[in-house]
């Protein structure tokens, strides 16, 4: 989740903050939410599931809450026998029929690949100190891992911002998606201990989008100054389309001591988003 665009458009971006001072006009750089046809079809009748227990056993045994509350996931610490179960993970995603499955299990289906694959491309270049250093998407201005065809599902090759983008926000066109799909920074929301499945997701969106919110990463006042995350700003389409929309929406899942001071801060004073990776650090 985040602003992903060829280097000369982020050179572009600076001569803009430089210019004017950074305001949600950043979203105009931001991938927008294109749907892509093939991919809305459902069975609505559908009772099949989709087992994810592989991920989960990973996720608990990787994701690991640390000081200043955030989840962080220990890269280093990924035994080769649990990298095969990553791969043997992502190549069951690959077979499965996801058409023929209900919009729920679609949808943890698709969050659950994204930040699979996220964690395996970490992986792959590990150690990295962003993923934006991973420099494998096509294209000569290209910047991260974001553009890289990663798996073939159906037929498709997708990478993570077919994903993310054309799939997974124009279908569902839910703002709580972007608490759910990690970039592996320490400014995103966190990377869920356990897995989504279709019973769980609602819940699991509700709790990471109010942990999100009520962290100095989603939302602060400072000197009397609210600062909130550039998320807001790259995807301001998805929180109503303006600052306004955005902090209503900030309203929905605040703290009351928080609410108080975004109160008493009027508006959306500034933005911020740490690129660092959301690595433990052991090895």
């Amino acid at each position: 989740m985040s602003a992903r665009r060829p280097l000369h458009v982020f050179l572009l971006s600076g001569l803009v903050l430089a210019v004017s001072g950074f305001t949600p006009l950043e979203s105009l750089l931001a991938p927008k939410s294109e749907p892509w046809p093939r991919w809305t079809a459902h069975d609505p009748h559908s009772t099949a599931t989709i087992a994810h227990d592989a991920w989960d056993g990973l996720l608990k045994s990787y994701v690991h809450p640390a000081p200043g509350g955030i989840n962080r996931f220990a890269y280093g610490q990924v035994s080769r026998v649990d990298r095969q179960a990553l791969d043997a993970y992502v190549a069951e995603l690959a077979e499965v029929a996801i058409d023929h499955h209900r919009r729920a299990e679609q949808r943890a289906y698709w969050i659950n690949l994204y930040n699979a694959l996220t964690v395996r491309v970490v992986l792959d270049h590990y150690p990295v100190a962003t993923i934006r250093d991973i420099d494998i998407s096509p294209g000569l201005f290209s910047l991260g891992p974001w553009d890289r065809k990663l798996v073939t599902i159906e037929g498709e090759a997708l990478s993570l911002n077919d994903i993310e983008h054309r799939i997974l926000r124009p279908i569902w066109k839910d703002p709580r998606i972007h608490y759910a799909v990690n970039c592996a920074a320490l400014g995103c929301p966190d990377l869920a201990a356990k897995a989504f499945t279709a019973t769980n997701s609602d819940a699991m969106l509700e709790g990471a989008a109010r942990a999100y919110v009520n962290h100095r990463r989603g939302a602060r006042v400072e000197n009397g100054l609210l600062t909130v995350s550039k998320i807001y700003a790259w995807y301001a389409e998805d929180f109503g389309g303006d600052a306004e929309s955005v902090i209503e929406h900030l309203k929905h899942y605040v703290a009351p001591a928080l609410a108080v001071d975004m109160k008493r801060a009027g508006g959306i004073d500034g933005y911020a988003y740490d690129w660092s990776l959301n690595d433990t650090g052991d090895r």
